[in-house]
């Protein structure tokens, strides 16, 4: 027999057909919202911005960039656009990374020094992201995938369907954000984005390989 959790995701799958009739109650989307805003990240530094996109001509015009969500743009109860900031903001010496250390974790300013360099030798040596603004973009974009999964998963808990879209053209999205949605795209670019609703199908069997191919035991 199934634990509850377990329940919930066999219950989600990539919805692609969505009732553009039935909407997600607002309880029920800010419960799925809340379960991002929690999520865990590197150094609790929260590297994401979510959009929910629910005007019409918005949707439209990103659905002429995004190919993998041509049906449940139009359909979906609730569509969100998930942000990862650029390099500008996550290295270690930005002014975000400042002001989510001192307004945010409340750090004093001798933790607050302390922690900054402790960081500055993650992202200098550990990770070597430094030197590359795209690496550093990239390593805060895995973490938007924790708040992606951690929505989708309470959506299924909530029997709301979800559909996470990759399919689209960034640089022409990323254009779009500064164009229609005012986001500075220096701060910002687009990581990945998540369609809310309700089936009109129903879900095909789940398929995943034995846990015996995909997991190794050393005691």
């Amino acid at each position: 027999m199934k634990t509850q959790p377990l329940k919930a995701f066999d219950f989600r799958h990539a919805c692609k057909v969505m009732d553009a009739n039935q909407k997600i109650p607002a309880a029920t989307f800010n419960t799925i919202l809340e379960a991002g805003r929690l999520s865990p990240s590197s150094f609790g530094y929260e590297p994401w911005r979510f959009l929910v996109v629910q005007n019409t001509e918005l949707r439209e015009k990103l659905k002429a960039q995004t190919w993998g969500a041509q049906n449940t743009l139009p359909q979906s109860s609730h569509f969100v656009m998930i942000l990862a900031r650029t390099a500008k903001s996550m290295r270690y010496d930005s002014d975000y990374i400042q002001y989510m250390m001192q307004d945010i974790h409340h750090l004093s300013p001798e933790h607050i020094e302390k922690r900054k360099g402790f960081y500055e030798t993650f992202q200098r040596s550990d990770f070597n992201l430094l030197d590359d603004e795209r690496a550093m973009w990239d390593w805060a974009s895995k973490q938007t995938y924790i708040a992606l999964a951690n929505m989708m998963t309470v959506a299924a808990q909530l029997e709301v369907d979800s559909c996470p879209v990759e399919g689209f053209k960034q640089a022409e999205v990323n254009a779009l954000l500064a164009s229609d949605f005012g986001i500075d795209t220096t701060e910002f670019q687009v990581s990945v984005m998540v369609a809310f609703g309700y089936r009109v199908n129903p879900q095909n069997p789940k398929t995943r390989q034995p846990m015996a191919d995909i997991c190794e035991w050393f005691e």
